[in-house]
């Protein structure tokens, strides 16, 4: 009995990590977003309640710190449009050195369409001529993919 209740304990710390994860970082803001797991903990957590897809744009400075964070595009259950100018706009406001992109597929799947390819590199094509760049791209669903993993940055 004492065996099962200790991997009952066990098995609830592992569920609890990533909200003490989300809970740490909201209490020092100024840890920077270096690690990819990291990011995709915190965004499936930041995006796993929507019902429609989102695109949001998480700004960072010098050190991958977090300036804010917003959601700058709402859609249906299955597209939103994004427009890179509003993208820029607000990394500007931000004062931004560097972003990351992420939106959801609350379908839960995380295939990548050709349109989000190419909205991506319309993005950093983009915000080049600002001098910010685009870190990562990740599709958030059951999964979390990564353009930057993927070797599409």
């Amino acid at each position: 009995m004492k065996l099962a209740s200790r991997f009952g304990a066990v098995n609830l710390v592992r569920r609890d990590r990533p909200l003490r994860l989300l809970e740490k970082y909201q209490r020092q803001p100024s840890e920077p977003f270096t690690s990819t797991s990291f990011t995709k903990t915190w965004l499936q957590l930041q995006m796993a309640h929507q019902e429609r897809e989102v695109f949001i744009v998480m700004y960072l400075d010098n050190q991958h710190c977090l300036l804010g964070r917003e959601t700058l595009f709402t859609g249906t259950l299955s597209h939103t449009e994004v427009h890179p100018r509003e993208v820029v706009k607000s990394a500007l406001k931000h004062n931004a050195a560097a972003v990351i992109l992420a939106h959801n597929h609350p379908s839960g799947t995380t295939e990548i369409s050709q349109q989000d390819k190419h909205i991506t590199q319309r993005i950093m094509k983009a915000l080049a001529l600002v001098e910010v760049r685009v870190l990562d791209h990740l599709v958030v669903g059951n999964e979390v993919v990564s353009f930057a993993e993927c070797g599409w940055l």
